[in-house]
């Protein structure tokens, strides 16, 4: 038996044992996930998700795809010419069982991607919900969307820019004048503290800003690190 799956916006026809990579999984190697996203199993064709089925697959590593080379040169307002790699961060995992119905009740975790994974994303996934919070006083939207963001904050957010005035941050690829007026807005300024941005900081700005992966995709950390160098 074989089931057709949906997930990073991909799909897959698995049976159980198969080994495959998919969009990055927000999970640790060793534990299961559900795809809960079924569009075929077995003789069924859903219309269209198959109701109550699954496919369960154990995570076995988080890896990287081929590395890809882009070509970037932009001609008119700055006439920069540069390369970029780039390596794709993917989930490899094991398909160990195909469910035909009852997976809504099985209690595994769902499988959720991990490079734009929400709050309400991470409440789905989680086997049991937890109990709901007390009611807050109402804050600013801005101050709420970030309470909502996952990741963690950057430590190097400023309230103005330093003595001389902001980065020109549209230097970057993929950032325009409303990226780069939301990133002002979030106290993001200068090149060197987007240079400075770990992983969980990358995520935190990803939610906070809704870029969904714009900054890895884009590879800002090494465009900002090579614009804060020539300031230097």
């Amino acid at each position: 038996m074989f089931a057709v799956m949906k997930t990073g916006g991909k799909q897959y026809k698995v049976a159980s044992g198969d080994i495959l990579r998919v969009e990055k999984l927000a999970a640790d190697a060793g534990e299961t996930v559900q795809f809960n996203d079924i569009l075929m199993i077995g003789g069924t064709v859903g219309a269209p998700l198959v109701e109550g089925a699954g496919v369960q697959a154990e995570v076995i590593d988080q890896v990287k795809g081929v590395k890809t080379i882009n070509y970037v040169r932009r001609r008119r307002k700055h006439s920069s010419k540069r390369t970029k790699g780039h390596r794709q961060q993917l989930t490899l995992i094991r398909v160990t069982e195909l469910l035909e119905s009852g997976a809504d009740a099985s209690g595994v975790k769902a499988a959720v991607g991990a490079g734009s994974v929400s709050a309400s994303a991470v409440a789905a996934a989680a086997p049991a919900p937890k109990a709901a919070k007390p009611a807050k006083k109402a804050a600013p939207a801005a101050e709420a969307q970030a309470a909502d963001a996952t990741g963690t904050k950057p430590g190097n957010l400023l309230t103005e820019a330093r003595e001389g005035g902001a980065d020109d941050l549209k230097k970057i690829s993929g950032v325009g004048p409303k990226l780069e007026g939301l990133l002002n807005s979030n106290g993001v300024f200068h090149f060197d503290q987007i240079a400075a941005w770990g992983p969980e900081e990358i995520v935190y700005m990803d939610d906070l800003l809704s870029f969904k992966g714009r900054i890895e995709r884009d590879n800002w950390i090494a465009q900002a690190t090579e614009f804060a160098a020539e300031k230097e």
